[in-house]
Order: structure tokens, then C-alpha cells, then sequence
């Protein structure tokens, strides 16, 4: 008798559930939108539209890329986090996630805030100089630096950026003394590159890819443990003589917090979705990024660790914005 009721409470219970799940909104119920903290034209950018494109169609409404630069790409971070529209999603990048906070008194908590849901790849940082800078390789630039210390410039997206620290990094590791040129992202830092009004930058590869191939910048090395397919002939910073400058920037769908856990598993299957798709993955090989899907434990846990390991470097090599 006691396993019939049991049984019979099973399914009653499980009937609930389906009918309060069949009563449900449905999401999304409108347009979706995705923040970028930078302006057009950088690697955050390329990587969202990389995925909006696809993503449209597989939720079933628009997916819009909505740009807010600022404050070291935290300004959208900062949007995302206090939304309460369902449906804003952010194309988090690790300087917002795992360097700002470190640097910066921000309104939000990055890990209390915002949600790590859908983790979408990386791309290496690349130090490239001004094709007026005349320097055809890393020696003869930290050369040039010492010979005229303060002189020159590096542009970066932002402070606190990857390009910011890879930079740092670099000044610590050679001893030369160049300044640091912070922009609204990556964009308005390329066209003074070309333009000669700063002189060098250690840029995510998708934002110079393509100038690079055009002749327009010059790249020196890339900051990467080996070279990048995209840039076969241009040497890691080790191969050049500078040894431990190693800088990536990964990016990864993140959600408000009180995003329901049902919305963020939609979100992570038909993100992984699209990056499973030949023509995306095309789309990203072809800027560099290498494309590693996980699953949301296992983004939450790799958000963790960057954080903790950004946080070290920076207090270890006492990196402040000013």
C-alpha cells in the first residue's frame, strides 16, 4: 500500500512539475541583446558578432550587439549585472572578469553579480609597431626604447586591459620605460597606430589581423607559447629573447546572477551550438581565436582561477593604473 502511495505521489509530483513548466513563459520572449564592453573593431566585438550571427535563428528572436566601451570594459559588465530585462546577455572579456577588479572600485561584484554561462575561446595578445616606427623585430624596438626612455608610446583598449599588463610585463622583463596611451577600446587605438600617433601595442589578434596582413602595422612577436597559424612567420616573445610574456584574452557569455538556471542552460546549448558550427568556427579560426567549449562548471571553475591568478600577478608585480 505505502509503495503504491509512494508512487502514486511520484507522479502527481512529477505532473506538477511538468504542468508548471508547460505555464512557463518562454524565453527568450523578445529580443535578445549582447553587451560589448569596447567600441567596433576589437577582438570582444569580433567574438560577439561571431556569435550573435548564429545565435539569432537557434533562439528564435533577434540578437542584437549592443556596444558600451569604458572603464576597462567593465561599463557593460556593470550594465549587464544590474539588468533585469531577461534578456541581455554580456560578451564577457577577461580584462572586466579577472584583471578589472584588482584595479578598480567597481558598482558590481564580478563573481556575485554576473554568472559565467558560456565560455567561447581565446586569442593571443601580439605586439605590433607603427609601420613609421621603423623597427622590423623585437631587439631592434627595445633598442630604440632605451636609447629614448618615456619617448615612446603603447596604446592599449584600456587600462587594465591584457594589452596593458602583456605591456607591463614586457617593461618589467626588458627595462625599458615606454608610456602608457589608454583608449575606449581597440578601435580608436588602431587608427593612431596606423596613424603614427603611438608607436606600439600589444593588441588582442582579431583587432589587428587584418592590418597586419594589409601592411599597415608591423607585428613583432606574438605573446603566446607558440606561434599562431594566422602568423606563421612571426616569432613568439620568447623566440625573440623575451622570456615569461605570455598574455591571452579569453571571452565567454556571462548573464545577471538572478538569471532563472533554465534560461542559462538554453544559453549554453545553443551557444556551444553555434560554435560547433563549421562556418563559425571558420569565421574565428580565421582571426586566430582557438575555439574550447565547456560546460558551466567548468567555465565557473576557469573564472575562478584567472581571477585568482590575475590578482597575483598584479600584486606581485605591484601593476596600478596609475
Amino acid at each position: 500500500m505505502n509503495r503504491l502511495l509512494a508512487t502514486a505521489c511520484s507522479a502527481l509530483i512529477a505532473l506538477g512539475a511538468t504542468a508548471v513548466h508547460a505555464q512557463a513563459p518562454s524565453w527568450p520572449s523578445r529580443s535578445v541583446r549582447i553587451l560589448v564592453g569596447s567600441a567596433p573593431g576589437g577582438g570582444t566585438d569580433a567574438m560577439a558578432r561571431a556569435v550573435a550571427d548564429r545565435l539569432g535563428p537557434l533562439l528564435g528572436q533577434p540578437v542584437v550587439v549592443e556596444n558600451r566601451p569604458g572603464v576597462s570594459n567593465t561599463l557593460a559588465a556593470d550594465v549587464t549585472a544590474k539588468s533585469t530585462d531577461g534578456h541581455t546577455l554580456l560578451m564577457g572579456v577577461s580584462t572586466a572578469h579577472a584583471i578589472a577588479p584588482h584595479l578598480i572600485k567597481l558598482g558590481y561584484d564580478s563573481n556575485k553579480d554576473l554568472v559565467p554561462v558560456a565560455f567561447v575561446g581565446s586569442v593571443p595578445n601580439v605586439l605590433v609597431a607603427s609601420n613609421e616606427l621603423g623597427v622590423s623585430d623585437v631587439p631592434s624596438l627595445i633598442k630604440l626604447a632605451k636609447s629614448k626612455p618615456g619617448q615612446l608610446n603603447y596604446a592599449t583598449s584600456g587600462a587594465g586591459s591584457t594589452q596593458h599588463i602583456a605591456a607591463e610585463l614586457f617593461k618589467d622583463t626588458t627595462g625599458v620605460f615606454i608610456t602608457h596611451i589608454p583608449y575606449r577600446g581597440s578601435g580608436p587605438a588602431i587608427v593612431d597606430l596606423i596613424g603614427g600617433q603611438v608607436q606600439m601595442s600589444f593588441d588582442t589578434l582579431p583587432s589587428v589581423l587584418g592590418h597586419i596582413k594589409g601592411g599597415k602595422m608591423k607585428a613583432l612577436a606574438v605573446a603566446a607559447a607558440k606561434r599562431n597559424p594566422q602568423l606563421p612567420n612571426v616569432p613568439t616573445l620568447a623566440e625573440a629573447g623575451v622570456k615569461g610574456v605570455e598574455m591571452s584574452a579569453w571571452y565567454g557569455i556571462y548573464m545577471p546572477s538572478g538569471t532563472p538556471k533554465a534560461v542559462q542552460e538554453r544559453v549554453l546549448s545553443e551557444v556551444n551550438k553555434v560554435l560547433a558550427m563549421p562556418e563559425t568556427r571558420a569565421r574565428l579560426d580565421s582571426i586566430g581565436a582557438d575555439i574550447t567549449p565547456m560546460t558551466q562548471a567548468q567555465f565557473q571553475a576557469f573564472h575562478n582561477a584567472e581571477y585568482q591568478r590575475f590578482g597575483d600577478l598584479i600584486r606581485k608585480k605591484n601593476i596600478r593604473l596609475d
